[in-house]
């Protein structure tokens, strides 16, 4: 008897736009920060980001054939993508067994562990990115100087972040480089290193329809008003660290944020509120990967609580 429905993991949308071609949509838009990060960061960039995906696309290919016994799913594009964006939050000159380490647990605890794609409730990318800082700190925060260090990988010359600057008092936010912020010539994360090449990204995935507005804005905007309140430096908060990474390409992610539009703003303006929380007050000078690792298990909730409309509904005039 011929298949007449296939059912696929939630989230249900109804387009014509397959999930490879998100997947490879996403993938271009973070092209331009890929090449910002190669030319600062030289060969550590490139080692980093090749074994990311390399040991995504290894750990799903396995787990899929010798543990779930079912066709592989790596013609989807996602664990690649997953590779690089957890290469996107790693510094250029992480050992490669730790990127290794990352990405078998980004794609077998964050994602595999609960059935595959768009069964996973938290970002994989980011799982595995928290996993590495909590149980190597030391490899996590060193943080190797752009430029630099383009021909280095073992013995790069290491500084601290803007943010890390910040945290520790050793200069206050007027003195910071807001053009080098913007351009990538700052210590960071491979992904940390260019507003500008991802706003570029943001741009082309709102151009190509792949994501909206909604969680980007609502969270830059939050963390935009929640700086001017206390008294911050508006530039260094929205420019610095991994906050335009997370709003525009981690927080999106299809499975692990909210189905509805009024959903997604309140997802986006918790993150807002608690990344400014925590780097303000918290332990660490980054918070967009906690606020966004602990908003997507509310994500269940507010979709059950915030429904969007049925297809095909239209909204009243009255």
């Amino acid at each position: 008897m011929a298949q007449l429905l296939t059912v696929s993991a939630s989230p249900h949308i109804h387009t014509k736009r397959t999930v490879a071609g998100c997947m490879r949509h996403v993938t271009i838009a973070l092209l331009p920060a890929a090449a910002c990060a190669l030319y600062f960061f030289g060969i550590g960039a490139l080692i980093v980001i090749a074994t990311s995906i390399a040991a995504c696309a290894a750990t799903e290919y396995i787990i899929n054939r010798w543990m779930l016994r079912r066709p592989s799913t790596l013609a989807d594009g996602s664990a690649i993508l997953t590779g690089l964006l957890l290469a996107f939050n790693l510094p250029s000159n992480l050992p490669v067994w730790a990127v290794i380490i990352g990405s078998v647990v980004a794609i077998g605890i964050g994602k595999m562990a609960f059935g595959g794609l768009g069964c996973n409730i938290w970002n994989p990318a980011l799982v595995g990115r928290v996993f590495l800082l909590i149980s190597f700190p030391v490899q996590m925060t060193s943080w190797p100087l752009p430029l630099v260090n383009r021909s280095e990988y073992f013995d790069a010359v290491t500084g601290a972040t803007t943010l890390g600057i910040l945290k520790l008092g050793e200069a206050d936010s007027a003195s910071i480089d807001i053009l080098a912020s913007a351009t990538g010539a700052i210590g960071g994360s491979l992904g940390e290193v260019s507003a500008i090449a991802l706003l570029i990204g943001f741009i082309y995935l709102l151009c190509m329809k792949v994501i909206t507005w909604h969680i980007p804005v609502s969270i830059l905007g939050t963390v935009a008003l929640f700086t001017l309140c206390i008294g911050g430096n508006l530039a260094v908060e929205l420019l610095s660290g991994g906050l335009m990474l997370g709003a525009c390409f981690m927080a999106t992610d299809y499975v692990t944020s909210p189905m509805s539009k009024k959903g997604m703003l309140i997802f986006g303006v918790m993150i807002g509120l608690i990344t400014v929380i925590i780097r303000r007050w918290g332990a660490y000078p980054e918070g967009v990967s906690f606020a966004i690792l602990l908003m997507n298990g509310f994500v269940p909730l507010i979709d059950r609580y915030i429904k969007p409309r049925k297809f095909g509904e239209r909204r009243s005039k009255s």
